[in-house]
């Protein structure tokens, strides 16, 4: 890698590469998995030659995943969020993760089978946030709070009842 700063996601035993496997067939662009390498010696959690890292690409940013083993557990601090282009990718990407043993949670948030937190964002969700009317802001904002998904047509038409 030679990144400066890549972000490592820490999985229990044996999950980094499958976590990678999934997240590479999300369709994203220049996405893939990059190296596996295994422990030169004994460590911790893993004895020597088992797989201790995946080097990934995801849409053109490097990512580490690391067979840790379960003492330290994903939580909501950190986050993945994609950024989509409209219904259909939300739809896809949202259906994927919470499909394959995910689970939904409010506000286009939503937890992968190993416990990552990702935000399936459109951007037109994002845009209504800077909206020069406030009010148009706010009503965006509050459909949002209603939705798991995020339905592109619906913070739409709750925006366009105020402007």
């Amino acid at each position: 890698m030679t990144d400066k700063i890549v972000p490592c996601i820490w999985y229990d035993l044996g999950q980094a590469k499958k976590a990678a496997e999934f997240y590479v067939s999300l369709g994203l662009p220049d996405s893939r998995i990059d190296r596996v390498a295994t422990s030169p010696a004994d460590n911790p959690s893993n004895p020597e030659g088992a797989e201790l890292v995946v080097e990934f690409t995801l849409a053109g940013r490097p990512y580490m995943g690391l067979n840790g083993g379960p003492m330290f557990p994903q939580t909501e601090a950190v986050s993945f969020m994609i950024m989509t282009d409209d219904q259909a990718e939300t739809d896809r990407l949202w259906n994927a993760i919470v499909g394959n043993g995910g689970r939904a949670s409010d506000c286009g948030w939503c937890k992968d089978r190993w416990g990552v937190n990702w935000q399936i964002t459109p951007r037109r969700l994002m845009a209504y946030f800077s909206d020069p009317d406030p009010a148009r802001a706010k009503a965006a904002f509050e459909a949002m709070m209603t939705m798991q998904k995020i339905d592109i047509a619906a913070i739409e038409a709750a925006a366009d009842k105020v402007g």
